[in-house]
C-alpha cells in the first residue's frame, strides 16, 4: 500500500461555511411560509431614484448614439485612429463605407431607443 495520503476525507465538507445550528439561525432565514405578511412591507425603489436612474440612462444612449453617429465620419477620429495605423488591415475594413453605415446605424439605433424612453408610448 502507498504512502500518500488520502485526498478526499468524509470528515472534511466541501464548503468552508460553517453549518447552521440553532444558535446560527436568524429572522431572516426563516422559510417564506412561516412569516406573516403585516410584519414585513414590500421593499419599493423611491421615486426619484427611478427618475434619477432613467436620466442617467437616457443621457448615456444619447451620448453613444451621438458618438457613433460621428465617429465614422470624423477624418480626426476614424481616419487618424491610432488602432487603425498600428493595424493596417483594420485600416482597409475601417475605410469602407458599409463598415461606417453600420457604426453608423447602431448610433441611430441607440438615439432611437432613447428617445422611445423620453416619449414613450401609451
Amino acid at each position: 500500500m502507498s504512502q500518500r495520503p488520502e485526498l478526499t476525507s468524509s470528515s472534511l465538507s466541501a464548503n468552508p461555511a460553517p453549518l447552521p445550528g440553532p444558535a446560527a439561525v436568524s429572522k431572516v432565514e426563516r422559510p417564506l411560509s412561516s412569516r406573516s405578511p403585516q410584519t414585513e412591507e414590500p421593499r419599493r425603489i423611491p421615486g426619484w431614484l427611478q427618475r434619477a436612474e432613467l436620466f442617467v440612462r437616457i443621457l448615456l444612449r444619447l451620448y453613444v448614439g451621438l458618438a457613433l453617429c460621428y465617429a465614422p465620419w470624423s477624418h480626426m477620429f476614424w481616419d487618424q485612429n491610432p488602432l487603425f495605423v498600428h493595424f493596417p488591415t483594420l485600416s482597409i475594413y475601417a475605410a469602407n463605407g458599409a463598415v461606417r453605415g453600420i457604426v453608423s446605424g447602431l448610433g441611430i439605433l441607440n438615439l432611437w431607443i432613447a428617445f422611445r424612453e423620453v416619449f414613450p408610448r401609451r
